[in-house]
């Protein structure tokens, strides 16, 4: 396969997406022709920077391959990293040409950059204006990064919430032992009064809170980019107003919301549902560098280092590229193309059953689409077993790729696109085309479905265990 000058050799492709480029294999095969070094720096929260080293090519003839590598490569550290400054040393014109995609108009002052999606996102996380920086050897920042340590901890009487969007789970957690869990159904994405969501995540609190002779740390597990314990930007309050000081109210729900349990100051810690979902595979497993996909409505990624830590990262990876195809599917939602999103979810599903020949009911949600062809797959039909034989092919050529900016050794996968058959063709593909397309990476890297010892660490149990207690 030859894409911008790289050839690559690639023998597994999607049987229904011949045309998909995946972005690892070209980038392995990119980096080892490459020899001018260039420097990459990102900064988030608290001066925290991530800092990587790679190379180009230099050349005018390989000119276009230099930008789609670099432009590429931020695009992926920004949404698994995060961050609102992107230093750059050793590739001015690229540099210009990214500042002129990364410009946002927030009053429709100006015209738009190609990338106005990721630097409005930014910037609400981080409170900041987002930056593209030409730099020098002088002005290239040094690394200041260390991963967060949180989690694993079973002592004493904690509160685990888990805060889904049509329902909410609070446990009352007694020294590792789950004593009473409850579900309720709530409607935090409907609800523009954040005194609603208040209120409830209060309720549940002092629910679990009357289960236990005293409450020694509250955890959260919550969709969403979180500053600390603060939702920054989060679904649940998608229709909650955008005014500062109704944002403030949101900011410190969680934290306001512990101080009515207990004496008062009961330590609480507020993490993203992906990192739990990873905490709680590497504490069911005893094991650490574990990487959780949920494949559902998008994809949800998580991940815990080889120290059992969760590293404060974004891991949005739903933005993240992973197809390098001109041709690639846009994402509605950030006008991006090849992003993870439509590769590992029900979209993928959906977006596959045309090329099968499977022709779906547009009157059906997707999730009612994506049962359509569950049921199909349990019935042995030839169409979707492509479907998810090639999702299974997507899966293994992204291993790779995200093998390049995490240390794996457990990469759990799981959703509702990961149940009955669908699922274990999935598995099954991914395994085979790994085996033989990276067999390095094969024989150090197991790709799971969450078993009996994983799932024995519920989410809300893992959420219990974030704080240490008081």
């Amino acid at each position: 396969m030859n894409y911008l000058g790289i050839e690559f050799n690639v023998k597994n492709m999607p049987e229904l997406d011949p045309g998909f480029i995946p972005f690892g294999p070209w980038m392995e095969a990119y980096l080892a022709g490459a020899s001018k070094p260039i420097s990459i720096a990102v900064e988030r929260d608290q001066g925290k920077i991530s800092v990587r080293h790679a190379k180009l090519y230099g050349t005018p003839e390989m000119k276009e391959a230099d930008f789609r590598f670099v432009e590429r490569y931020v695009k992926f550290l920004l949404w698994s990293i995060g961050g609102f400054r992107v230093y750059i040393l050793g590739a001015s014109e690229i540099a210009q040409r990214l500042k002129k995609a990364y410009v946002y108009f927030e009053n429709g002052d100006g015209e738009n950059g190609e990338r106005w999606f990721d630097v409005q996102f930014m910037s609400d996380v981080y409170e900041n204006g987002f930056e593209i920086i030409d730099c020098t050897e002088e002005t290239f920042p040094q690394e200041n990064d260390a991963s967060v340590s949180v989690g694993g901890h079973m002592d004493g009487c904690r509160i685990g919430f888990d805060a889904g969007g049509s329902d909410r789970k609070v446990s009352a957690v007694v020294d590792g032992e789950t004593v009473y869990s409850e579900e309720v159904v709530w409607h935090p994405k409907t609800q523009a009064d954040p005194q609603y969501h208040y209120d409830e995540i209060v309720a549940a609190f002092k629910t679990a809170a009357s289960k236990m002779p005293r409450v020694d740390g509250i955890g959260v597990s919550s969709a969403g980019v979180f500053i600390g314990n603060a939702p920054m930007v989060s679904s649940l309050f998608i229709k909650v107003p955008r005014e500062k000081e109704v944002r403030k109210l949101v900011h410190t729900i969680f934290d306001r919301a512990a101080t009515e349990i207990g004496d008062g100051n009961v330590p609480i810690v507020v993490a993203n549902d992906g990192d739990v979902t990873a905490l709680a595979g590497a504490m069911g497993m005893e094991a650490t560098a574990v990487m959780g996909m949920a494949m559902g409505t998008s994809e949800a990624v998580g991940y815990v280092d080889r120290k059992g830590n969760v590293l404060g990262w974004f891991n949005e990876l739903a933005f993240a590229p992973v197809d390098l195809s001109e041709q690639a599917m846009m994402d509605e939602w950030s006008y991006d193309i090849g992003v993870g999103c439509k590769y590992f979810s029900q979209d993928a599903v959906i977006k596959l059953a045309p090329a099968a020949g499977i022709e779906l009911d547009e009157s059906l949600t997707p999730a009612e689409k994506l049962k359509a062809v569950q049921n199909l797959m349990e019935a042995d039909d030839a169409r979707a077993i492509r479907i998810f034989r090639s999702i299974g092919c997507y899966l293994a050529h992204t291993m790779n790729l995200y093998s390049q900016f995490y240390d794996v050794e457990y990469m759990m996968v799981l959703g509702r696109v990961m149940s009955g058959k669908g699922g274990d063709t999935i598995l099954a593909e991914c395994n085979r085309i790994m085996e033989e397309e990276y067999p390095a990476l094969f024989a150090k890297m197991t790709v799971m479905l969450p078993d009996e010892k994983t799932r024995r660490v519920g989410q809300s149990v893992a959420a219990a265990s974030l704080p240490e207690s008081k």
